[in-house]
């Protein structure tokens, strides 16, 4: 039986932090310290309500520090990374430094040049890091991916993806909505979409981007054995209007050459999962997210141009 290990949180008031907290738990580890500026962190209770907790990152930079130092087995092993998308750059290198390794949400970080500079203090601190890509341990993801491996020629598939997750007006008023801090829409909901489409259809060949607003995003992406077509919206009218009008907030749909792939269940343990893979060494790192990394950067900084066959059906809608 592993024996258990030491874990500190970063951005305990998030909305994913519980589902690390759990996904520690439920691992059979513990979690000793956690940090958030904001301090509505009641859940820990439910998790751990020994965990010492503190809003000023000095103070909590100085509990992990004299934990590291002490040794006799209180030093923190791992640190999970809930924080706002542009401070996870910061955290992890933080993490290291202290000697832990680091389990990160997605976005691993903004842009992939910021890839390489975390693989360097990999290679100084002898620590490693891991995010957090859970489609890619869904059942449904993973038969997907080995039908289109198992494949011998046939061309590409077709595929169309759209995601609507509508957010009331405090979207745009959160560092959520200001694309320096959160990527911009094609980041923060849909980048491990993208990551879950280059892990099934393999590499990514061309990148177009048709629609990008504060609201939502559309375009075409090529990969090396499918021609995708995409949709993301934080916008509730673009919930199909049946599904609206019956009170449904979000909306999620893949379709390869016209058949849907069900995977909207099989999410509640996909935290416990990764956490169960990363814990075992078999986890997803750096370079496992530089191409979606890459396809939410070129998104944010291109041109969006017009759009034909290769526009998505919802686009149809904003004009």
């Amino acid at each position: 039986m592993p024996s258990s290990k030491n874990f500190a949180l970063i951005g305990a008031a998030g909305y994913i932090a519980p589902r690390h907290m759990q996904a520690i738990k439920a691992t059979g580890n513990q979690l000793l310290a956690a940090f958030d500026p904001n301090d509505s962190v009641g859940v820990i209770d439910s998790h751990f309500p020994n965990a010492d907790f503190f809003t000023e990152f000095e103070r909590f930079d100085r509990h992990v520090d004299l934990r590291r130092r002490a040794g006799n087995g209180g030093q923190i092993d791992y640190v999970s990374i809930c924080s706002p998308n542009y401070l996870h750059d910061s955290h992890m290198r933080f993490a290291l430094r202290s000697g832990a390794h680091a389990i990160c949400e997605k976005p691993l970080v903004l842009n992939p040049w910021n890839i390489d500079g975390l693989l360097e203090i990999e290679r100084e601190t002898g620590k490693s890091i891991n995010t957090i890509l859970q489609l890619r341990l869904h059942p449904a993801i993973i038969a997907l991916r080995n039908k289109v491996q198992g494949e011998q020629g046939g061309g590409k598939h077709e595929v169309d993806l759209a995601y609507v997750t509508a957010r009331g007006h405090w979207y745009l008023q959160s560092w959520k909505g200001d694309p320096k801090k959160s990527g911009g829409i094609a980041t923060n909901i849909g980048v491990h979409f993208f990551d879950m489409l280059h892990y099934v259809f393999g590499a990514l060949q061309i990148n177009v981007m048709h629609l990008s607003s504060d609201t939502k995003a559309a375009g075409y992406l090529e990969y090396e054995n499918a021609r995708v077509r995409w949709f993301l919206s934080v916008d509730v009218e673009d919930v199909p209007a049946a599904q609206r009008e019956s009170g449904q907030r979000t909306y999620r749909s893949i379709t390869v050459d016209g058949e849907g792939i069900e995977f909207s269940g099989g999410f509640a343990d996909l935290h416990n999962r990764s956490y169960e893979e990363i814990l075992a060494g078999r986890g997803f790192r750096l370079e496992e997210n530089r191409t979606a990394i890459e396809t939410v950067a070129a998104i944010r900084n291109g041109k969006a141009v017009p759009f034909t066959d290769d526009g998505h059906p919802f686009l149809k809608r904003q004009a």
